[in-house]
């Protein structure tokens, strides 16, 4: 047997190398999984593109890739949730499973994570743009047939944009706005549309954004440059929005949000932010009585995402629009990071 494997290790900014890289070791309790398709997510953009991600900066090269689809190649002798050659997707923040939070069901809050292909570790934990990964077997969630590898692969960023949603408490019959329409802004039109709010706008400078997001059937799709904004958001909703996800993770598109919803309204955070202090109006906030809930990654969501695809209730093809070969990595991240064309993008292995 070969523990050398084939994969995509970034070594700085712009520098993705295919060479041969050491095949993790099966250890107790841990799935083997051969890799089939690995999305691109905004953060691996963040490493491609700058060498680090806002505090997460890499003191060696590693291999980048967190949304996935994969067959189980081995077990450890302890496993008996998974079983080789069964198809998976995968929750890739691996929490500790022993603090209050993992025990509370938000192990997305656990302080000790361990994220796939993330320099939050010293030294970073490898991802799934190789041909192995090892992951818990915890962390593997069965796909049915009916969700192919290349939907399979989006359950990860599904989860984000699920989880968000039920942070906000009931949608139904609400009226909603999603600020930046990226794959993760998109995915909440997604699911809002799908739980029932009405009307279901975006906000988003980028036309390519605001285009798609009319192919998904929003309601509406604004401009938050345009002079006529405040008129469009009246025309829809009179005194604001009930609910408005921030997904972009503009300090602009935030504040813009604390004059967007309406009074007793609930702003919802999904946008990274960075690592320094977003200034925001205390005293709208007070005064409107807003409800400022930030949302992280996902809770105990995959499992829900996956029915949710299965049954058809919601359709998340239309924003895969690139699929590459493992050996064209770095022209995959060329293309994802051009955000005038590009939506999700996947390497297939």
């Amino acid at each position: 047997m070969s523990y050398e494997m084939k994969a995509a290790v970034l070594h700085g900014a712009r520098d993705i190398r295919i060479e041969p890289h050491h095949r993790p070791e099966l250890r107790p309790g841990m799935v083997l999984l051969r890799n089939r398709c690995v999305g691109i997510c905004g953060s691996d953009l963040h490493y491609y593109e700058h060498g680090y991600c806002a505090a997460f900066v890499p003191d060696r090269p590693f291999v980048l890739g967190h949304e996935l689809t994969a067959e189980v190649a081995a077990v450890a002798d302890d496993v008996e949730a998974v079983k080789a050659g069964e198809r998976v997707t995968v929750n890739p923040a691996r929490s500790c499973g022993f603090c209050e939070y993992c025990k509370a069901g938000r192990g997305n809050l656990c302080s000790k994570i361990i994220m796939l292909g993330s320099a939050s570790t010293t030294p970073p934990t490898d991802g799934a743009l190789a041909e192995f990964v090892t992951v818990r077997a915890d962390q593997c969630h069965l796909l049915p047939s009916e969700v192919d590898d290349s939907l399979g692969a989006m359950m990860e960023p599904f989860a984000v944009a699920l989880h968000a949603v039920k942070r906000a408490g009931v949608v139904s019959g609400k009226r909603v706005l999603v600020t930046g329409a990226g794959t993760i802004g998109l995915l909440v039109v997604i699911v809002a549309k799908a739980f029932g709010a009405v009307p279901v706008a975006v906000s988003d400078v980028v036309a390519a954004r605001r285009n798609k997001a009319v192919e998904l059937g929003v309601d509406a799709a604004l401009d938050p440059a345009a002079k006529d904004l405040g008129e469009r958001v009246h025309a829809l909703t009179v005194d604001g929005f009930d609910l408005v996800f921030e997904a972009s993770g503009s300090p602009v598109a935030l504040r813009g949000a604390f004059d967007l919803v309406r009074p007793g309204g609930t702003i919802v955070q999904i946008g990274t932010l960075g690592t320094g202090d977003t200034p925001l109006p205390a005293g709208r906030l007070m005064n409107k009585e807003i409800n400022f809930i930030g949302s992280m990654r996902y809770g105990n969501v995959f499992d829900e995402a996956i029915r949710l695809v299965a049954a058809g209730r919601v359709n998340l093809r239309p924003l895969i629009n690139g699929v590459f070969p493992l050996d064209k990595s770095s022209g995959a991240f060329d293309f994802a990071a051009d955000k005038s064309q590009s939506f999700k993008v996947q390497i297939e292995l």
